[in-house]
């Protein structure tokens, strides 16, 4: 079977764009009508009133449906915009936020000002610590500015991970409350 001309979104080809010599054709209420030549196929989706849309072009015989197609088009587009939708609320971002053990005050306040910005929008946050040098003997001094942060967003989100050394890096997980 060949199927050639011009495809219409992802290889949907619709009506003379079908270019086999027969077809399984199915209704437009899902009815099976049978393997049908292509002439008749076309007949019968224009009586209908409808297109026919080439479904499964690999099968033998390829299999061709009656439907609306922009409405089928218009519910697909639909379909994956609520998809969308769902995914982005699912996979919320973590933005991550690296302090210093020596960071100032006011360094300090506005990344907690940022974070709690983004801790308000539902977004899990990443907070680290790096060690250079001599640091690395004061890791104390690391955990403690972890939980400075951790008590400046305390009325806004939780703990998920207690801090802990990655390398380098001490690093710490903060959650959003779920009070909404």
């Amino acid at each position: 079977m060949e199927v050639s001309g011009i495809a219409r979104d992802k290889d949907m080809y619709i009506n003379e764009q079908i270019r086999a010599k027969e077809v399984m054709v199915i209704g437009p209420n899902g009815e099976q009508l049978g393997v049908k030549p292509i002439k008749d196929a076309l007949t019968l989706a224009s009586y209908a009133g409808f297109d026919l849309v080439l479904m499964s072009p690999n099968a033998t015989p390829p299999v061709c449906k009656i439907m609306d197609y922009n409405k089928f088009k218009y519910e697909s587009k639909k379909k994956q915009k609520e998809n969308m939708k769902r995914q982005r609320e699912t996979n919320l971002e973590v933005k991550e936020y690296r302090l210093s053990v020596t960071i100032d005050v006011h360094d300090f306040d506005t990344r907690v000002r940022n974070a709690s910005k983004y801790l308000e929008k539902g977004h899990r946050i990443k907070v680290s610590v790096r060690f250079r040098g001599r640091q690395m003997a004061h890791q104390e001094l690391g955990r403690d500015v972890l939980m400075r942060f951790a008590a400046a967003v305390e009325n806004i989100a939780t703990i998920e991970q207690q801090p802990k050394m990655e390398g380098y890096f001490m690093t710490m997980m903060l959650m959003p409350n779920k009070e909404k």
